[in-house]
């Protein structure tokens, strides 16, 4: 049964919801949920927390969801299993069955921001059962290709290094992030944000120069928007807490996750589906083509919306309008 924590402090944007642990067979999954209704279970991204989903809880409750924000394994009060492949997609597929079921619910609708975004497609993908629509923001889903991830990586920046190449080594981004969790959090915030910097800046972010760090190319002054200061504090303590290892895991696992879905290769989503995207988002603008491809794979979807102006932290940009997509496909559901 979930029980909840007795340390979490609570702070304005978790008025009305409450935390739980929950007992999953990997370790026990931190959540914070709101309301009555259909169960609606929100993946986060790197490098956040449930907190990246503060605006959807209450809105969800109040459109009248259960809305679930879980810490994915390795993130803040989740298990954080020391073993690199703990990390594999099948792990979090798992995760989240086992989070539907220890709620006392059968099915659910799932909903995912940037990493979260592919294992919420991976998780509707492999247990259909249980999974019976999917949201994702950000990152369009892309089935499983031809090719070994890394060997793509790889040749991607020439004479610079990508960042998920970059984020390979155990240790190595680790290093660089743990020295000023709150700076490096800071500057990689503002980066992704829409209208921090030109498209061929946004683009120069995520490769790294022989000899330098990713964190060199991010931008300085101040906080974006939709972030605050008390915003910053709730993820840099999460993380100065729990370490950057768990977070950069999920990095260490494309190849395994490329050898473990080998019989979903090239597979469609056929359940309902719904796509956000921010106009000045790299995942969205790089992978164009995966959108152009959704008729045939994510035959199910209602929508591809793709909000102008908008960068990478589309949920947290923009609340309103994310809120609003998202209970219209959810109200249509029905």
């Amino acid at each position: 049964m979930p029980q909840p924590p007795t340390d979490d402090p609570t702070t304005p944007a978790e008025k009305g919801a409450v935390h739980r642990l929950v007992d999953t067979p990997g370790g026990r999954i931190h959540l914070v949920e709101q309301g009555t209704g259909p169960l609606v279970l929100l993946v986060h991204g790197f490098p956040e927390s449930w907190y990246s989903w503060r605006h959807q809880l209450p809105a969800l409750a109040a459109a009248g969801y259960r809305a679930a924000a879980i810490d994915v394994r390795g993130y803040g009060r989740s298990a954080k299993p020391a073993a690199t492949d703990a990390y594999r997609m099948l792990a979090h597929v798992a995760d989240n069955t086992a989070v539907v079921h220890a709620l006392g619910e059968e099915t659910a609708t799932v909903v995912g921001h940037d990493w979260g975004s592919p294992i919420a497609a991976n998780s509707a993908l492999l247990r259909p059962d249980v999974f019976t629509a999917v949201g994702l923001l950000s990152v369009p889903y892309a089935p499983r290709g031809d090719h070994r991830p890394t060997d793509g990586f790889a040749r991607i920046g020439g004479d610079e290094e990508f960042y998920v190449s970059y984020f390979q080594a155990p240790g190595r981004a680790e290093a660089e992030i743990e020295r000023d969790v709150r700076g490096w959090l800071a500057g990689f915030y503002a980066g992704l944000t829409g209208s921090t910097l030109t498209p061929e800046e946004h683009g120069r972010l995520f490769f790294v120069p022989p000899g330098a760090h990713l964190a060199d190319r991010f931008p300085t002054g101040p906080l974006p928007a939709w972030l605050t200061e008390a915003d910053l504090d709730v993820y840099s303590g999460e993380f100065e807490r729990s370490g950057l290892a768990g977070a950069l895991n999920r990095y260490r696992n494309v190849d395994r996750d490329w050898e473990d879905l080998a019989a979903w290769h090239g597979a469609p989503i056929t359940q309902p589906s719904l796509f956000i995207g921010g106009s000045l988002d790299a995942s969205t603008t790089w992978m164009a083509d995966a959108i152009d491809a959704y008729p045939a794979t994510l035959p199910g979807l209602s929508a591809a919306h793709i909000l102008e102006g908008c960068g990478h932290w589309i949920q947290q940009e923009r609340p309103d309008e994310v809120n609003r997509l998202l209970t219209q496909w959810l109200d249509g559901l029905r």
